[in-house]
């Protein structure tokens, strides 16, 4: 990373009509956006985009044990600005590379407690930090306001566990209200604002040995809510699982001098500019693991979504050799990199990852998958990982296992965000890599440990086993969570299914699982999404039935130099360009309302340089969500017109001669 100190700051330092209060200005480069941070009785901050306020007389404080409230009656003792242009090298990331611009106000206070103010062109965010020496202390609380001016219209992921609402998987669909009439249950982040002249994303980077932030609807706006330091602690029986039975009064435990978690408020004046906001991964810890060349993303076979369901074989599909070598068999045909061994290769009742079951002899499956080019991933839960950290790390990276998916962490406490940050440094050491489930979303921990190649924490194909089409509208989630969520970072959405059903033939089903949208659809999130280490979630089988279909998305790859994107409104559709070497991938997506969609790609100079080969809805694909059509021609064009069927999307590949 190259950073660069930059001559003239767009920092302001105005008076009030209080002599007491004094009011601190940071302006974004552009000079559009701007952050105040009025310090007086409380503490209190302003965003303004292009003039407009946005949020207003927003309090943030920290509580800290034999400090008190820092928010109340502050004093300024120092100041230091600075105006920094660096250039992040970002591996895996949707780009390899990217530039950050800011300026930057630090404001230190007579408490010992910082704050650090920055603007970017793409939002603000701010942070506290202490220089406090002493070697613990404890935050009782902290107060975090996003109030804004008017009555928008927000679009909220919330718990999906009313009863402990700090427990969940951090996946849901977003409820779409004016802020007026928001639930009070529990969200979290990314959460967007529709501000009308501007879409404001709420969000978090940074994240370490401190609880994540939930946040709580009050009528205008929301306010940070932070899940206290567990007390206790026991395991749920099938998985042993741990979950937090008791707490402390208090959030946090601190050590020494450091940095909190900053909080962001992203701002695009365009649905275009979403998915591509960079601050989340501008904002996290550089990388703390040096050499990443010997990280390997690409795609996986694999076994949970469809059940182990072969089909046609002379053995019993399941959790056993004969199936995991056809897995292996099919990855090695395909091009695939990797398979997972799901949940079931130990006992998850009896938390001993370093036992296999009796029908499986992990040894013979990696030197069989050593023998193919087919790398073995192991699922495990972040507490039984954790429990055994260091000899499970070192006994299967000797083995030849080229990593975890790490699964069920369900909570974002301190203690729990400290277990993620362990797993992640003991991996990095034994060159393990990591997909992290059950678990909020990024939070910039990928660019500190790259060794983390994707994360959940979406709302993804899983839900497809259980959940009704009246209930989850799929395609209207596939064409929003880009926008909102995909700030954050990878997305592990694990599509991939080749059943496929229109909205009137849809239903959950568990062991043999059907897709909301077209067969287009699902291969388009090969394209659409951030997603490093992506799933076939589908059966070996059933994708030998569709040699076409499954070669198209086998030769897709999973990281690149750059992304674009082309068209798209939030909740309607998208249209994305993504870039490696001299070719280029492009994919739409809509929700359930067919559309022809007419579009341009600029960076088509010569089309007679190209091969093309694209897939699109079939003429049926209205009824039968299967119809495609795939061809493939000798010469590509820059400007396209496709029409998308209900539920539906097109994948195009342009290949450099």
């Amino acid at each position: 990373m190259k950073k660069t100190l930059l001559g003239a700051l767009a920092v302001m330092l105005f008076l009030n009509a209080n002599a007491e209060d004094k009011t601190y200005k940071v302006q974004s480069p552009d000079g559009k956006l701007s952050i105040e941070m009025n310090i007086g009785d409380k503490i209190k901050y302003s965003v303004k985009d292009n003039g407009v306020t946005l949020l207003k007389d927003n309090n943030i404080s920290l509580n800290i044990e034999g400090v008190g409230e820092i928010g109340n009656n502050a004093k300024v003792t120092n100041k230091k600005q600075s105006s920094v242009k660096e250039n992040i090298i970002a591996p895996f990331y949707r780009q390899k590379e990217f530039e950050a611009q800011y300026n930057s106000l630090t404001l230190k206070l007579k408490s010992g407690i910082a704050i650090e103010m920055r603007a970017y062109n793409s939002g603000v965010a701010y942070r506290f930090a202490t220089t406090r020496k002493k070697s613990a202390y404890i935050v009782n609380g902290e107060t975090a306001q996003f109030n804004f001016t008017s009555d928008h219209t927000a679009y909220i992921p919330h718990s999906t566990n009313p009863r402990k609402q700090e427990a969940m998987a951090f996946q849901a669909t977003y409820d779409i209200t004016p802020l007026s009439k928001a639930s009070n249950i529990l969200a979290f982040s990314p959460l967007t604002i529709d501000c009308g002249s501007a879409k404001v994303t709420i969000m978090e980077s940074d994240l370490e040995a401190y609880p994540g932030m939930f946040l709580k609807a009050n009528g205008k706006g929301f306010d940070g809510h932070f899940s206290k330091y567990p007390k206790t602690t026991d395991f749920y029986e099938w998985r042993m699982q741990e979950y937090v039975t008791s707490t402390e009064e208090y959030i946090a435990k601190i050590d020494g001098a450091r940095t909190m978690p900053w909080r962001i408020i992203a701002i695009a004046h365009d649905d275009k500019e979403m998915p591509v906001n960079n601050l989340v991964y501008a904002l996290g810890s550089e990388n703390r693991i040096g050499d990443t060349s010997w990280i390997k993303p690409g795609k996986v076979a694999w076994d949970w979504w469809n059940d182990w369901g072969l089909s046609g074989v002379n053995f019993e599909a399941g959790i056993n050799m004969p199936t995991y070598k056809y897995y292996i068999d099919f990855a090695s045909k395909h091009g695939l990199e990797y398979i997972i061994l799901d949940e079931g290769w130990y006992n998850p009742k009896s938390g001993d990852m370093m036992q296999t079951i009796p029908e499986i002899n992990l040894p013979e499956l990696v030197e069989y998958g050593k023998k193919k080019n087919v790398g073995i991933v192991l699922w495990t839960v972040f507490n039984v990982l954790d429990k055994d950290l260091e000899a499970a790390c070192k006994k299967y990276s000797e083995m030849g296992i080229k990593g975890f998916k790490v699964d069920f962490l369900d909570r974002n406490d301190q203690t729990g965000i400290e277990m993620v940050y362990r797993i992640c440094e003991a991996c990095a050491k034994h060159k393990l890599i990591l997909d992290l489930h059950g678990i909020y979303a990024p939070t910039g921990i990928n660019r500190t440990y790259p060794n983390v190649i994707n994360f959940e924490g979406v709302f993804g194909m899983e839900e497809a086993k259980w959940s009704k089409a009246e209930e989850k509208d799929m395609p209207l989630y596939d064409v929003t969570f880009p926008f909102i969520r995909m700030q954050a970072g990878f997305s592990d959405f694990t599509p991939g299914g080749f059943r496929n059903a229109s909205r009137k033939d849809f239903q959950p089903i568990y062991y043999n699982p059907l897709t909301m949208g077209t067969r287009c659809h699902q291969i388009a999130m090969y394209i659409m999404h951030d997603s490093p280490f992506t799933m076939l979630a589908d059966n070996p089988c059933i994708y030998e039935q569709e040699k076409e279909c499954t070669q198209f998305i086998a030769d897709i790859p999973t990281i690149f130099d750059e992304m674009k994107i082309i068209d798209g409104k939030m909740g309607e559709y998208i249209i994305i360009a993504r870039k490696i070497g001299n070719d280029w991938y492009v994919a739409g997506q809509t929700n359930w309302n067919e559309r022809e969609v007419a579009f341009s790609l600029p960076f088509i100079e010569n089309a007679s340089e190209y091969t093309v080969e694209y897939i699109t809805d079939g003429i049926n694909a209205n009824k039968d969500a299967r119809d495609y059509i795939l061809k493939r021609e000798n010469a590509a064009k820059k400007d396209w017109q496709i029409r998308m069927a209900q539920g539906g999307g097109f994948a195009i590949k342009l290949k450099k001669k």
